[in-house]
C-alpha cells in the first residue's frame, strides 16, 4: 500500500474524529498514525474489496428507480440486444436482465444464484448479461475477455471463472488468462478478439445503455418494467413471480 494512499486513510480518520478530540490527534505524530494504517491495511487487504462494495451500494441507494418511460423508450436495448450473451431458452417467456461488473463483491456473491434463474424456473426465464466495468480498469479488461470468450462458445464458462477471481490478491491480464485456459478459452484468440471493433462495441454499448438509463452501480436487475438496483434476490424473484402470474 503506498504512503499517499495511507495518508489518505489517515486523513479520513482524522476527519471522523470529533472536534473536540482533533486538536489531539493534529499534535500527534501524523507520520506514527500514516504507517499504523497502512500496515493494518497490508495485514487486511481485504478491507479495500469491502470499501468497493460499501461505495457500489451507496450509488445503488442514491440511483434513482427507473421509470416505466425510461425503460419503454429503450425496451429493446435492454432486452432484445443480439449482442448480449444469455443463459435460458431463447423463447422464454420472461427475462432478466443484470448489469455487473467482475470486481464487484455483490455480483460474486449472487452469480451462482444468476445462473440457476432457468433451472429455478423451469426455462420459463432466461437471464441477460451485460458488461458494466465501473470499478476499475481491470473490470474493462475482465469484461472484453469474457465478451472475447463468448465468440468461443465459452462466454458462460469465462464468466464464472472471472466472478471466482479472488479481488484481495490481484486481478491483472495474468489472472484473466489463466482464467481463460482453466475453461478451454484459446487466450491467443481471446486476445486478439478482445481488441476487436464487435468485441469493444459490445462491451462499450452496454456501459452506454446504462449511462442513459442513469445506472451507475452493479449489480443491477431489470425484470419487465421492474428495476432493482443491488444484489436484492429476493426482490428479483418476487418481481419474476409476478410476471409468471400474468401468464397465468
Amino acid at each position: 500500500m503506498n504512503r499517499k494512499l495511507a495518508a489518505a486513510f489517515a486523513a479520513t480518520a482524522i476527519a471522523l474524529t470529533p472536534a473536540c478530540a482533533q486538536e489531539r490527534v493534529n499534535t500527534a505524530d501524523k507520520d506514527a498514525i500514516e504507517k499504523i494504517v497502512s500496515a493494518y491495511i497490508l495485514e487486511n487487504p481485504q478491507i479495500i474489496e469491502d470499501a468497493l462494495i460499501k461505495l457500489s451500494a451507496q450509488r445503488e441507494l442514491a440511483s434513482a428507480t427507473l421509470s416505466t418511460e425510461q425503460i419503454m423508450a429503450n425496451f429493446d436495448a435492454i432486452y432484445k440486444n443480439e449482442s448480449d450473451y444469455s443463459l435460458g431458452p431463447d423463447d422464454a417467456p420472461i427475462t432478466v436482465v443484470e448489469f455487473f461488473d467482475y470486481r464487484c463483491g455483490y455480483c460474486k456473491r449472487s452469480a451462482d444464484w444468476a445462473l440457476g434463474i432457468p433451472e429455478k424456473y423451469d426455462g420459463q426465464v432466461r437471464i441477460v448479461f451485460k458488461e458494466l466495468p465501473i470499478l476499475s480498469p481491470e473490470s474493462e479488461k475482465a469484461a472484453l475477455a469474457a465478451v472475447a470468450a463468448g465468440k468461443q462458445g465459452k462466454y458462460i464458462e469465462m464468466h464464472m471463472a472471472l466472478m471466482q477471481l479472488d479481488n484481495g490478491t490481484g486481478f491483472g491480464p495474468e489472472e484473466i488468462d489463466k482464467a481463460a485456459a482453466s475453461v478451454g478459452v484459446d487466450v491467443t484468440l481471446m486476445r486478439a478478439d478482445m481488441k476487436s471493433l464487435a468485441v469493444q462495441t459490445t462491451v462499450s454499448n452496454s456501459k452506454s445503455l446504462a449511462r442513459t438509463l442513469g445506472i451507475d452501480g452493479t449489480p443491477n436487475f431489470m425484470v419487465g418494467l421492474q428495476q432493482v438496483a443491488g444484489a436484492d434476490t429476493d426482490l428479483v424473484e418476487d418481481y419474476i413471480d409476478a410476471e409468471l402470474e400474468k401468464l397465468s
